[in-house]
């Protein structure tokens, strides 16, 4: 299972990093999750309830980072068993880069899965976990909008002020304001922690 992406953020770099390293925030952002918790530098145990078409079950894992690149990258190596259900493990580069007054997002996660879980299906495991993902993203923005209003208050007058011409390309483009308002994300970090508890990043 392979997947890639990248989201435009109206926080800046130092603020996304901050949220990314924040057991707490990621906790809160995961669907089902009921345990992340740091377990030593850089790693973490994480425990969630995840259901996959008829396959339901608790997943507990560990996250170990390495590479660390403050503010700006990390590899996320993790590894997640469900019993019966399956096991998993993979890896995600996460990478943020400032982009105007807010950031980019990139990762790519590579996962591989086993048992249960793996019988049913590539098609229906992507989709659940980019289901997922997208819903971590929408819940990861909600938190940065809570915390940090003052960005997204000041990627909404940028784009307001803007000449309509400009406006509206910014906004085909996936402005910070206007990835703010989306709802088709992909995740990352997140993702790889969805990842970790589906299978893990994943995340």
């Amino acid at each position: 299972m392979d997947m890639q992406g990248s989201k435009a953020l109206a926080v800046t770099q130092a603020q996304a990093w901050d949220a990314l390293n924040d057991p707490d925030i990621l906790k809160a952002c995961i669907a089902g999750c009921d345990k992340l918790e740091a377990t030593g530098p850089g790693q973490y145990a994480v425990g969630m309830a995840v259901k996959i078409g008829p396959v339901a079950a608790r997943f507990t894992g560990k996250i170990h980072l390495t590479e660390v690149q403050a503010p700006e990258s990390y590899t996320l190596n993790f590894e997640g068993q469900g019993g019966a259900a399956g096991f998993g493990k993979g890896q995600a580069q996460v990478r943020l880069q400032p982009q105007g007054s807010g950031c980019e997002l990139a990762y790519t996660v590579r996962a591989q899965v086993g048992g249960k879980i793996a019988q049913l299906g590539q098609r229906l495991i992507d989709g659940v976990a980019r289901g997922m993902a997208e819903d971590f993203f929408k819940r990861f923005d909600a938190e940065m909008q809570r915390l940090h209003p003052e960005s997204y208050a000041q990627a909404e007058v940028a784009l307001d002020e803007a000449p309509a011409g400009v406006a509206t390309a910014a906004a085909s483009s996936q402005s910070p304001a206007a990835v703010a308002r989306s709802s088709m994300w992909i995740w990352v970090a997140g993702a790889a922690i969805v990842l970790a508890g589906v299978v893990w990043w994943l995340r």
